[in-house]
């Protein structure tokens, strides 16, 4: 998984806090650069729409299932990594008594 693939999945599992955020330079935007409210609300209002699963804010809008293609699961949940082999039970090679 490259650096931006693993952003995006941040990005998705985090929505609410980036859209907060999002929300927080709007305003610090509006008192800096004021008469371009509209401006700014259109250009938060994109970048919330561009960021994980869109605003927040709104409703999700509803799941269409595929024939015959297994159940997607909920989002954070870690059901879609592979599974990790059984740990050894020996220790580090530089932990080894020698």
């Amino acid at each position: 998984m490259g650096f931006l693939d693993k952003a995006k999945q941040l990005l998705g599992m985090h929505d609410d806090k980036v859209d907060a955020g999002l929300d927080k330079a709007a305003e610090v935007a509006k008192g800096r650069y004021p008469g371009h409210e509209e401006k700014i609300d259109s250009a938060v209002d994109k970048m919330k729409g561009a960021t994980g699963q869109g605003d927040t804010t709104a409703a999700p809008p509803p799941a269409e299932a595929v024939p015959g293609a297994p159940p997607t699961p909920p989002a954070g949940s870690q059901e879609h990594l592979p599974p990790q082999p059984p740990r050894s039970e020996q220790p580090p090679p530089g932990d080894r008594p020698g």
